[in-house]
């Protein structure tokens, strides 16, 4: 069982109740990261509205909140304390907008949530058109190919790879629209009621906004997600190198997280990017034992790393906040 987390990240006016229950595995708001897998799991009372950097009454290990990230470009975004759940900082939190292959943080998590990563699973003839369809970023899998579905996870949330996603949706659905379906199932148990999905990759069809999310929402699903150490030990790759084996070609898999080498501390998460989109990137880093996640979407098109600096300028503020006396 993944560690409990605390999801529960509340603002003034919007209030996030990640309780999410998939394969008999339950994450419990209220309880910070970390906490014994065998505490106690429930939901708790919905929390009382709170304004950014003012913590629970109840959690007495809060950061004092002082002025504002400065030369933050993106649209919008967030910032949280990701062992206490406290909100540091954010910018149009509950408005929707495309977050393009931070989906894939959905699919990875329901993958991962069903198991069996050991799965041996052959690569279906329909990628090769998938992907040219919609010019769409590839791991350059081969129909017939056979991987393992942890293999399969390396491509989709380094190189972010459409033809991973399109794999792993049709043979965890079984099939494209079950596996989406699901997807928004999943959405709605961890409390994010401003999402909807409707490809597994963030793919901009059938329109470029078809697929939303917010900061607040894609804060709690990256929350949720970073609870697997399978998931963790992924996303803070630089690189994965799958030899050529039985049933597989050799491929090198690079992370497109630009934050990852230019962040000390950079631990993920995952990157996003369409034209309507701009670029997108959901993060976490740990300095000094304190580890800050959060969201920035519709980062400027001038720069491929634009969301990956405007992560590193939140990031800066918030690492200088103190805590409390």
């Amino acid at each position: 069982m993944r560690r409990l987390s605390g999801v529960r990240i509340v603002i003034a006016g919007l209030t996030l109740l990640a309780v999410a229950v998939v394969s008999g595995c339950t994450s419990a708001p209220g309880l910070p990261r970390g906490a014994a897998a065998g505490d106690a799991v429930r939901a708790a009372p919905a929390a009382t509205a709170r304004e950014p950097g003012i913590a629970a009454t109840q959690n007495p290990h809060h950061l004092v909140v002082a002025g504002v990230p400065t030369g933050v470009l993106a649209k919008e975004g967030i910032l949280a304390d990701a062992t206490t759940g406290q909100i540091l900082w954010s910018q149009d939190a509950n408005a929707e907008l495309p977050m393009a292959s931070i989906t894939k943080v959905m699919t990875a998590y329901m993958v991962i949530s069903a198991g069996n990563l050991d799965r041996k699973i052959t690569i279906p003839k329909g990628v090769l058109n998938y992907v040219a369809e919609y010019g769409a970023s590839s791991d350059d899998l081969e129909p017939g190919e056979v991987l393992t579905a942890q293999q399969l996870l390396y491509g989709l949330l380094l190189q972010s790879g459409a033809d991973a996603a399109y794999t792993l949706a049709t043979v965890y659905g079984p099939g494209m629209n079950t596996f989406i379906a699901k997807m928004n199932a999943t959405a709605k148990q961890l409390g994010m009621d401003h999402t909807h999905f409707a490809s597994p990759d963030g793919l901009p069809y059938p329109t470029e906004t078809s697929t939303y999310s917010t900061p607040a929402d894609l804060l709690a699903l990256g929350e949720a997600a970073m609870q697997s150490p399978v998931f963790r030990s992924i996303v803070d790759q630089r690189v994965y190198v799958l030899k050529k084996g039985d049933g597989h070609d050799a491929h090198w898999w690079t992370n497109d997280n630009a934050l990852l080498a230019t962040y000390p501390g950079a631990v993920g998460i995952k990157t996003g990017f369409t034209d309507v989109a701009m670029h997108c990137l959901l993060f976490e880093a740990v300095r000094n034992g304190r580890p800050l996640i959060g969201v920035v979407l519709g980062s400027p098109l001038t720069s491929s790393a634009a969301a990956a600096q405007d992560a590193a300028r939140v990031l800066n503020w918030g690492f200088r906040l103190k805590m409390a006396d």
